[in-house]
């Protein structure tokens, strides 16, 4: 309930202050998938949960889960923890499991963390292992302008626009994970207007 609560209250301050346009949301597949998006500002988790018509559970790092503002909203969202400092991990594949036999949507930001300096990071292969195991497709989304609003050096976002471009959906259908993760992150920065080096 909290889930559609925040979104009732966020999404119109939220859209008019930072959201200039969404494009491609007829790409969306129905059934289960991961969005994969680039990540340079905390803004992108919070426009994909406003904007993005289905539920998302995103993997989200343990820090977020210390800040008390935060883990409110982790904990009321349905966020799944992952715990960078530990080899284990068997809580987010279970966490995972529940997210796809429930019928929702899993979130990922391929390069682990926020960008600093605005361009896209080497990515992590997460997304195409989860990808090929459970036979759904990736939605690639390019987020724009986030970083200029609120970079992580910032405390506060400015009052600037973004984009959000939508991709077609990408299925994963090799073992190769670490060419079929620089497919999804060089259509993901297209959709971003950038370059993906790795």
């Amino acid at each position: 309930m909290m889930y559609y609560i925040l979104k009732y209250l966020l999404y119109f301050p939220v859209k008019f202050f930072w959201l200039e346009r969404i494009d491609g949301l007829d790409n969306i597949p129905r059934g289960n998938f991961i969005i994969s998006a680039n990540h340079a500002s905390y803004l992108d988790f919070i426009l994909l949960f406003l904007f993005i018509p289905r539920k998302i559970s995103f993997l989200a790092a343990e820090k977020f889960f210390r800040n008390p503002i935060w883990f409110i909203i982790m904990k009321a969202t349905g966020q799944i923890k992952v715990d960078r400092t530990s080899s284990k991990k068997d809580d987010v594949y279970l966490a995972v499991d529940r997210v796809f036999k429930n019928n929702k949507i899993l979130g990922i930001f391929p390069e682990g963390t926020r960008s600093r300096d605005g361009f896209l990071n080497k990515a992590y292969c997460g997304v195409s292992k989860f990808a090929y195991k459970y036979k759904v497709p990736v939605l690639p989304v390019g987020i724009v302008g986030t970083f200029t609003c609120w970079p992580p050096h910032s405390k506060f976002p400015k009052f600037k626009k973004c984009l959000i471009n939508i991709g077609e959906p990408i299925f994963i259908n090799s073992l190769a994970f670490d060419a079929e993760t620089q497919k999804i992150m060089k259509r993901i920065a297209i959709l971003a207007n950038q370059k993906y080096e790795y």
